[in-house]
């Protein structure tokens, strides 16, 4: 399945701000996060990545770290701030809204067609 680009790039922020939550990452392990979360429907690129994470860090919602592990590859850290988790408190009641609302929308609609690619 391919999902819309317009909601990847609306559920990027809260997605990578929940990783986070569960404690601190750095980009390739991000990725690798989301797609095992998405169950492979999600294949971040670096390129989508990085600009979210240097935005989140300029709104004060990440902290970043350069440290080399024992593997010896340096890596860049991130981990959410206060201010970061606020925002994903923000976010998670706005998403919350938003599932109930479609799921409103969506009563009495049978989604097995859908969710069989029948539709």
């Amino acid at each position: 399945m391919q999902i819309d680009k317009d909601l990847v790039a609306a559920s990027a922020t809260p997605l990578v701000l929940a990783i986070l939550a569960d404690g601190e990452s750095y980009g390739y392990a991000l990725l690798k996060r989301v797609r095992d979360l998405s169950g492979g429907e999600f294949e971040w690129t670096d390129g989508m990545l990085y600009p979210l994470l240097h935005r989140l860090h300029r709104l004060g919602y990440v902290t970043t770290e350069w440290r080399v592990p024992p593997e010896g590859r340096r890596r860049k850290y991130y981990a959410l701030t206060d201010e970061g988790g606020a925002a994903l408190a923000e976010h998670q009641r706005q998403w919350v809204t938003v599932a109930r609302t479609l799921g409103e929308a969506w009563r009495g609609h049978d989604p097995l067609p859908l969710l069989l690619g029948n539709a």
